[in-house]
């Protein structure tokens, strides 16, 4: 190819990549603006003992490095914050997969009437108000007027003290928030058993699989790619539990048996306002949950090959 002709692409990639840039920029910009900037500057908060003094004046501001996070290592009420947080998310975390993905299987059996009224039904929880529905659920685990306890005690069984309980005040937030959010992976999971061709079905049928053999041999690896996003997704907002002990047992109540680290964080920022404190808490929390995606995606890509 002549020089001249080798010359003009260059300058023809030149020009694309320069008009690239240009598209990025916006998108770009936004991204270091809100995310990027943001994140740097609570790390560099992280390393400072911020508090209510530097914010009546910034000369009390002082840098003392990672002095916050060896804190965080020597806390106790930290480390039952995060035992709270682990307990949460690998018992929630896995029951409100396994429902979702019931209630898929029902809502797409062909056995299944009215199924447009059990996908609303199933799904209105996930778009309700999360402080909303936690107060009525505050009223539904009332120990003495509670229609759950009431409930229980028809069936002859002992009320039960949901949440004034050391031992019960966790496992009652955990239902709640099952119910709560099943519905959201309940529709991805359909759809993706609606992208599973009908003819795998059909050829394991006519090998004589039954209905446990199809769904352990056809509906779950074709499922995996969706549970890999569900399962993801589903750890993410579990880490991050907050609302849910902030409304029913009043801030982490009793004794901490349902303080997570994400309402730790709240606490030491917003109550008692160390906010370096808060900014380690919330980058400890941050790879934390990294780590978890981390495994789960890697889990899943040993589980494919």
């Amino acid at each position: 190819m002549p020089a001249d002709g080798i010359t003009a692409m260059k300058r023809a990639a030149r020009a694309e990549a320069r008009a690239a840039w240009l598209f990025l920029a916006p998108g770009l910009g936004v991204i270091f603006l809100f995310f990027l900037l943001p994140i740097a500057a609570a790390f560099l908060l992280s390393l400072t003992d911020f508090d209510l003094y530097a914010v009546a004046d910034w000369r009390n501001l002082r840098l003392i490095g990672f002095d916050n996070y060896l804190r965080l290592l020597r806390d106790p009420i930290f480390w039952k914050a995060l035992g709270n947080t682990f307990y949460f998310v690998l018992v929630g975390g896995p029951l409100t997969v396994v429902l979702s993905l019931a209630a898929a299987l029902m809502i797409q059996s062909k056995l299944t009437r009215f199924r447009g009224l059990f996908r609303t039904a199933f799904f209105a929880p996930a778009v309700t108000t999360l402080v909303a529905v936690a107060t009525v659920w505050r009223y539904l685990y009332h120990p003495r007027f509670g229609l759950i306890n009431h409930a229980l005690q028809w069936i002859g069984l002992p009320a039960v003290d949901w949440l004034g309980s050391t031992r019960w005040a966790m496992p009652a937030i955990i239902i709640l928030s099952i119910w709560k959010n099943f519905g959201a992976n309940m529709i991805i999971l359909a759809a993706g058993l609606q992208n599973i061709p009908e003819s795998l079905y059909e050829a394991a049928r006519l090998d004589g699989a039954g209905w446990w053999a199809q769904l352990r041999h056809v509906t779950l690896p074709m499922l995996g790619p969706t549970f890999l996003f569900v399962g993801v997704m589903t750890c993410i907002g579990y880490f991050q539990l907050f609302a849910e002990p902030f409304v029913l047992t009043r801030q982490g109540e009793p004794l901490n048996s349902t303080l997570s680290v994400a309402l730790l964080m709240y606490k030491e920022g917003f109550r008692w306002w160390n906010m370096g404190y808060a900014a380690a808490v919330a980058f400890v929390l941050f790879v934390v949950i990294l780590a978890a995606t981390t495994l789960q995606v890697r889990a899943s890509r040993r589980g494919e090959a």
